[in-house]
């Protein structure tokens, strides 16, 4: 190559150094004015923008789900986005991925905790006293084995609910009168006039986490499920795609 070419080189790829940073911001400001738009029309908050590799849409995830619209925001598009291509759910991919957790920043200490087998696979849900889905949960957990399940007291739907969190957690064995409660509709005894701070800070975990519904269950690499999941779907999340029942299920050991 020539000294002429060579200069040429250096030429260019200075250019492109210069402008890479402009370019940057310039997508910076887009998604900015996109927030501004989106938050301006519809209110509340705008968590991210962030934009798409099809047709000039940007992503825009509030209140636990996902919009699209143009750099300009003129149109703003709800539902599924489906790559042609792949046939897959793009929106849906991208929702587990955007709510997500840390799962270790828990504070499982504030939980029931119950262990079956040698409970090597966890799992943590946010659950109401008074909710029926809950209770068909409670009864698939129970055909589980080496699973620890932290339960995390989430009473939204009713005052009752909150009055049988408190009486759970007052208990003397929180697992087996949780499992009392939702498996046979027996009623916890003892009073609720312990410190039941914990259900008070569950709650305030459950509204920073966004969680509206229940059951809404975490895994281990953070994946949230909001609502119930048939029992094989139930193993595959906690055991991989095999799934497994750990055999013959061992007894229960919970507080």
């Amino acid at each position: 190559m020539s000294s002429m070419s060579i200069k040429k080189l250096l030429l260019v790829c200075a250019i492109v150094s210069f402008f890479r940073p402009c370019l940057a911001d310039g997508e910076k400001n887009i998604e900015a004015a996109i927030k501004q738009g989106v938050e301006a029309r519809l209110g509340g908050q705008v968590a991210s923008v962030t934009k798409t590799p099809y047709i000039g849409l940007y992503e825009v995830f509030r209140e636990n789900d996902v919009l699209y619209t143009d750099e300009n925001v003129t149109v703003l598009l709800a539902g599924p986005l489906i790559d042609a291509t792949t046939m897959t759910n793009v929106t849906a991919e991208r929702l587990q991925k955007l709510m997500a957790i840390d799962f270790s920043k828990l504070p499982l200490n504030l939980a029931i905790k119950q262990v079956r087998g040698n409970g090597k696979h966890v799992m943590a849900t946010f659950e109401d006293p008074n909710c029926g889905f809950c209770k068909r949960l409670a009864k698939d957990v129970a055909l589980l084995n080496n699973v620890t399940i932290y339960t995390f007291l989430y009473p939204i739907l009713s005052p009752d609910s909150l009055e049988k969190s408190k009486l759970i957690w007052c208990s003397g064995n929180r697992a087996k009168a949780w499992n009392e409660w939702m498996l046979e509709g027996k009623k916890p005894e003892g009073k609720s006039d312990c410190d039941t701070s914990a259900v008070q800070k569950s709650s305030e975990i459950g509204r920073s986490l966004s969680i509206t519904g229940v059951p809404t269950m975490f895994f281990s690499d953070g994946q949230r499920v909001s609502g119930i999941l048939t029992v094989e779907k139930l193993q595959q999340k906690l055991f991989g795609a095999k799934g497994e029942t750990g055999g013959k299920r061992e007894k229960t050991a919970g507080r």
